[in-house]
């Protein structure tokens, strides 16, 4: 379990590590018909300002979704550690050569055939406003332990540490 946050900067840049360790997110956006709509993403950058950063189709579902209504959420589950980070935000779609030149990554190609140069390629970029993250203890055995004692005492368990971070 990680130490308790002293600060907000403390507590941001915590956030960024956990993103920055699970990589593979969810990003939720809202469809034309009201509808939440996931899919699977992998991160790119997350920088210490509470930027994430993402490749994408510009001619995308959730592109689309974005520019209607950029409220966003994106959400990490790290099980190797036994964390949960859920960002709140708002996203666009802005397409910056240099920047994708840095955080290219060649098994991008999967998705992405010419690389940079993949028509319609862009960049969703992720302003987070608010992080809220749980840092539960590294051991299977103490969390089986804390389930055992609920279920002995009637009191929840000790899951582990919340935190709120705005931005």
């Amino acid at each position: 379990m990680s130490k308790e946050p002293t600060n907000a900067t403390e507590a941001r840049a915590r956030v960024t590590e956990l993103v920055r360790d699970a990589r593979i997110c969810m990003l939720t956006t809202i469809a034309l018909d009201g509808r939440q709509v996931s899919r699977p993403m992998g991160l790119q950058e997350a920088d210490f300002d509470g930027d994430l950063w993402f490749f994408a189709s510009a001619d995308s579902a959730k592109v689309r979704q974005i520019r209607v209504n950029p409220e966003v959420n994106v959400s990490f589950s790290d099980q190797r550690h036994n964390v949960w980070v859920s960002v709140s935000g708002t996203a666009s779609d802005e397409f910056d050569r240099a920047r994708a030149e840095r955080m290219w990554n060649p098994l991008l190609m999967t998705w992405f055939p010419d690389g940079l140069d993949t028509p319609g390629l862009t960049l969703l970029k992720v302003h987070a406003s608010s992080a809220e993250y749980w840092d539960s203890p590294s051991s299977s055995v103490v969390n089986l332990l804390g389930f055992a004692k609920a279920a002995v005492t009637g009191q929840p368990p000790e899951v582990g540490e919340n935190h709120e971070v705005s931005y």
